[in-house]
């Protein structure tokens, strides 16, 4: 896989989540090949489950996992279903797990995600968003590993 693209996506994972009020602790292109799905990059976000209500919390940690397949098709333009991406499983898996219980009858829960994936869509195509996505690409790029500091360096000046 090409590391701009898996730079894109992780980094949408990272600004998502940060919008969402999680701590990125650390986003890599050289991820560990641990016995899970093999990854190209890998964002390690930590929620403060404590501020959120439990739905709001799996709204929250839904988006930030579609954020990454959405900030791909931002970046290449390819206006492709999560859920038919072999190399997003593992994202849409995570969002459907989390809203599953949310919305348990499955029609009504790919519509769920589908709007999610939407919405994605809309707020990370535009200011500030897709620019803070694009710096922080570029130091992750750069630098292949970031610690939180730097996400949040690279963040704070699009967000803040």
């Amino acid at each position: 896989m090409d590391d701009e693209v898996t730079a894109y996506h992780e980094c949408g994972h990272a600004i998502i989540a940060i919008i969402s009020g999680a701590r990125v602790k650390q986003l890599t292109l050289e991820p560990e090949w641990d016995d899970g799905p093999a990854r190209y990059g890998d964002a390690r976000v930590e929620w403060r489950v404590s501020n959120y209500s439990a739905r709001d919390l799996r709204l929250r940690k839904a988006q930030t996992a579609l954020a990454g397949p959405v900030a791909e098709m931002v970046y290449t333009g390819d206006p492709f279903h999560p859920a038919f991406v072999a190399e997003w499983q593992s994202d849409w898996d995570i969002a459907s797990s989390e809203l599953q219980p949310l919305q348990p009858d499955p029609q009504r829960l790919m519509r769920m995600l589908e709007q999610v994936t939407r919405e994605l869509h809309q707020l990370m195509s535009n200011e500030p968003v897709w620019p803070a996505i694009a710096a922080l690409a570029d130091e992750l790029l750069a630098h292949e590993t970031l610690d939180e500091a730097q996400i949040r360096a690279a963040a704070d000046f699009w967000l803040s």
